[in-house]
């Protein structure tokens, strides 16, 4: 299986780190966010990723060029932000297999692409949780008080696909898919979803989530 990885966002949330060095070379626990990704979908019998890169391509393409990860690495690099389905578009005509994952360049998650695997053009999914304290009420009184948890039966899109290569023709050439291509789709009933249960994942968004991440990522990717 091939594997597409966007990573070619600025990080703005985390400045001034990516001030320094692109948001994929975030370091969680001393390994760049990138790098974890790659041993994930190496895991799950990907041979081969092609990495989307705009921002300091460079620096990405030097740290990963000096690693052994034991995996084919490419590169398809924007001149100028393309957005997700641009980015898939031209990544993906260097892709010869019939099918493909994308990973979004800032999720760090333990979900079983073997399942959605199975599924073309399918979407996984997971619980949305809050990221708020919830409370538990009787009347105007507060009866329990409750950290961050899982909304039970609202799903989230987890921003991990699998999608069949005859798409890449509809897809824009600049443009996210998740605008254009998947709300297509969804109307037509072409577009599946596997949903995600108790999985960890998480989205490097900011400070929090790497220290969040960072307390989980071992346990995830072993």
């Amino acid at each position: 299986m091939k594997a597409i990885i966007l990573a070619g966002g600025r990080g703005k949330r985390l400045k001034p780190i990516t001030d320094y060095v692109p948001k994929p070379l975030v370091p969680i626990n001393n390994i760049p966010i990138i790098e974890w990704q790659i041993k994930y979908l190496k895991k799950f019998g990907v041979d081969e990723v092609i990495v989307c890169s705009g921002y300091k391509t460079k620096m990405i393409e030097n740290y990963l060029t000096m690693k052994d990860l034991g995996i084919k690495i490419k590169f398809s690099v924007e001149k100028f932000p393309l957005g997700t389905g641009g980015a898939i578009k031209k990544a993906g005509k260097m892709i010869k297999d019939n099918n493909f994952f994308v990973i979004n360049g800032d999720t760090i998650t333990n979900i079983d692409l073997k399942k959605l695997a199975k599924f073309p053009n399918s979407i996984a999914a997971i619980e949305l949780k809050t990221k708020y304290g919830i409370l538990d009420t009787e009347g105007d009184k507060i009866v329990n008080f409750r950290e961050k948890k899982e909304i039970s039966e609202t799903w989230m899109n987890a921003g991990i696909y699998h999608l069949q290569k005859n798409i890449l023709k509809e897809l824009p050439t600049k443009g996210d898919i998740e605008k254009t291509l998947f709300p297509d789709y969804a109307k037509k009933g072409k577009l599946h979803t596997i949903k995600f249960k108790n999985s960890k994942w998480y989205s490097v968004d900011s400070f929090k989530d790497m220290e969040d991440c960072a307390l989980e990522i071992e346990k995830i990717i072993k």
